[in-house]
């Protein structure tokens, strides 16, 4: 009678584990599938907010290529603010660079890190800056962001265009509080010196390294100084 016992329950717990197994199987094939017919879509939507913030800084009518498949990638680069590997999207037309357009952060904002996206022309010129992330306060140092500017014809952040790192001397990189040349908003100047700060060394960093950042195989790590 035990052994019946002990042989029923024995084929229970191998049914079971058949089961959980077929199910497990099934579950797995099912989620497989479902992420493949979802990637493109998914990769689609990707590019498509990529190409959304590289609009924000340089014009399509600017360059000709794959700017999403010409890049390189960065390692953790202490002039960019960046902690991690990041892209260094390169602009051409007809073959020769147009700009270069990649990530930096100001990493001591108001309150906290500071992302933000740069394109710089071939010609060291700022084409545009655009706050990617941050945490200012809403209503005092937000006014970073476009869509937060009260001044909606002139937006603190373009103020930028069209400048570059030869153009200024280190102590034009600066609030106009602090000597320089670029405009802040009252009782907010903590938050567009952080700024200021990491546009003018990126500006410095694109300027020592564009030849390197321009020549270097794509895909591949870019040798910088």
């Amino acid at each position: 009678m035990i052994k019946k016992k002990a042989s029923t329950t024995a084929g229970m717990a191998l049914r079971t584990a058949i089961i959980l197994f077929v199910f497990v199987i099934i579950f797995t094939t099912l989620l497989a599938g479902v992420y493949l017919w979802t990637k493109p879509a998914l990769e689609a939507s990707a590019t498509e907010e990529k190409m959304k913030l590289v609009d924000e800084v340089l014009p399509r009518t600017d360059y000709d290529n794959d700017l999403l498949k010409d890049t390189i990638s960065l390692p953790a680069t202490p002039a960019l603010g960046t902690d991690d590997t990041t892209l260094v999207y390169r602009a051409r037309k007809n073959g020769q660079p147009q700009a270069l357009v990649f990530e930096a952060v100001a990493p001591d904002g108001y309150a906290g890190r500071i992302r933000l996206i740069l394109a710089i022309r071939s010609d060291g010129t700022l084409a545009g800056v655009r706050v990617t992330q941050h945490k200012e306060t809403p209503g005092l140092g937000d006014y970073i962001e476009p869509k937060k500017d009260k001044n909606k014809a002139r937006p603190w952040i373009t103020q930028f265009n069209g400048l570059s790192y030869a153009a200024l001397t280190d102590k034009e990189w600066k609030v106009k509080k602090d000597g320089g040349r670029f405009d802040s908003v009252a009782g907010a100047t903590v938050t567009p010196r952080a700024v200021i700060k990491a546009i003018h060394k990126a500006t410095k960093f694109v300027a020592e390294n564009q030849t390197q950042l321009y020549a270097s195989p794509t895909g591949e790590g870019a040798p910088t100084r």
